[in-house]
């Protein structure tokens, strides 16, 4: 039987607060606040394993670590990717490619970008050209233009 390929679509938000890191795909992003959550926020990465999580018809992120368990407090966002990708490989499939858009008035993404994609692109074992992440603004509107969050739109195919 063929397997056709598979897309999944995944999509976090988080506020900003004080006092935590802005992690950002794996790397820490210089800013003057971080993102609110029970793991390490990284909205990116749970936008990513979202969107494969879907295109596996397996749930969503909070289905496998969810926030009411304390084992996960704090937990590298990296690590439950990487245990994510294992399900991936079980079932059969790799990654064809990721697509990812980061919402944000700051911080600015550019000159991360590069770091960014190469992060992601290490956590999910696959080459550079597979990755796709741009960051674009909300143009001042809603909460992520206020500049009081963030949100992370991601697509996936898994292929054979």
């Amino acid at each position: 039987m063929t397997k056709y390929p598979r897309i999944g679509f995944g999509y976090d938000v988080h506020q900003f607060v004080e006092g935590r890191p802005c992690m950002l795909g794996g790397i820490e992003i210089p800013h003057t606040h971080g993102l609110l959550g029970h793991s390490d926020a990284d909205a990116l990465l749970h936008a990513i394993t979202d969107a494969i999580l879907g295109a596996l018809a397996l749930g969503d992120i909070g289905t496998h670590y969810p926030d009411s368990d304390p084992a996960w407090e704090n937990a590298d966002s990296k690590q439950l990717l990487r245990e994510v990708m294992v399900m991936v490989r079980e079932k059969g499939w790799e990654i064809g490619n990721v697509d990812a858009t980061v919402v944000t008035e700051a911080p600015k993404l550019n000159p991360w970008i590069g770091d960014i994609r190469a992060s992601i692109a290490s956590v999910l074992n696959c080459s550079l050209d597979q990755i796709s992440v741009k960051a674009t603004t909300q143009e001042k509107m809603g909460f992520v233009g206020e500049g009081r969050g963030l949100a992370v739109h991601a697509v996936v195919l898994l292929q054979s």
